[in-house]
């Protein structure tokens, strides 16, 4: 069945659209990621433009991310407290990067520069987490003792001034770490139409040394509000954002979050970390691929304007 978007002007299949909303939400309830690391770049794949695809995709992420949030807050696994100070980074991080979108959106850089931060922080955040992974899995099969590893990194966080205590996460540290964690996740959300999970995520564990069943919560309490922000910034400077569109990916997330959640429960943490960062890594490669290889038409047939 063929629904047309009237702002990406484009015909695409309505079940494809649902599809993919379900599967990105089971991920979101499974790694506490919103999700746009994986969809952003399949909408590109499909015929959206990545103006129109990076706006709707924050609006889907909000959907999906609120559905998972609300099962982890019934099981006590959100440190609210956390949640606030990143997302009070996040909120400013998005303005900025929103007035970064649109000054490259006015040189017509945006599209190149959306799938650059997406082969750029793929591959990176991809690759670290995946030797990390392995590594958890070796010690946890050897019995290795990591208290060592643990404290040296909590030790980084204690340095610094404006020390709070999270009960939630049992952690007594600096608020400057986690709110320049959130400005960093902000920009991107803006800029890549992501939640910032996929950096969120691997930053609580190992820079903010969060335990894992609790970052999880809280990534998506903070990506409900900052990919919110971003949407309505989106919509109200730009006119980017397809409510068609986001309204069968946002069903498909939804009910595929709630999903995803139970599936993440019955996971050991190690397992949930390489099994994303496959995933991160598999998107990363492809959209490479489209960048280098020649495409088979090197001309596009356009309007002229008289």
């Amino acid at each position: 069945m063929q629904i047309y978007l009237p702002i990406a002007e484009v015909s695409v299949n309505a079940f494809l659209l649902l599809g993919l909303g379900g599967f990105v939400g089971i991920l979101s309830g499974m790694f506490g990621v919103g999700g746009g690391f994986l969809m952003t770049p399949l909408l590109f794949f499909i015929g959206i433009p990545p103006a129109v695809a990076v706006a709707t995709e924050a609006n889907q992420i909000v959907a999906s991310s609120f559905s998972g949030a609300l099962a982890h807050l019934r099981r006590r696994t959100v440190d609210l407290k956390m949640g606030t100070v990143l997302l009070s980074g996040g909120l400013i991080g998005a303005a900025i990067g929103l007035y970064i979108f649109n000054y490259l959106k006015s040189v017509g850089q945006v599209d190149l520069l959306v799938k650059l931060c997406y082969v750029i922080f793929l591959g990176i955040i991809g690759s670290l987490m995946f030797i990390e992974s392995l590594n958890a899995i070796r010690r946890a099969r050897s019995n290795v003792n990591v208290i060592s590893r643990t404290n040296r990194h909590k030790g980084l966080v204690h340095t610094l001034p404006l020390k709070m205590r999270f009960k939630t996460s049992g952690l007594y540290i600096s608020a400057i770490p986690p709110f320049a964690v959130g400005i960093f996740v902000g920009i991107l959300s803006a800029i890549m139409g992501v939640g910032g999970g996929f950096i969120m995520v691997p930053a609580m564990i190992y820079i903010l040394g969060m335990p894992t069943k609790v970052v999880v919560g809280t990534s998506l309490f903070q990506i409900i509000f900052v990919t919110g922000f971003a949407t309505l910034l989106h919509a109200t400077t730009n006119y980017t954002v397809d409510i068609a569109l986001a309204v069968l990916l946002l069903i498909g997330g939804v009910i595929g979050a709630q999903i995803g959640t139970q599936i993440g429960a019955k996971m050991r943490a190690e397992q949930l970390r390489i099994l994303l960062s496959v995933l991160v890594l598999l998107v990363c490669l492809k959209l490479a691929a489209d960048l280098l290889i020649q495409p088979s038409e090197l001309f596009s047939l356009g309007k002229i304007g008289n």
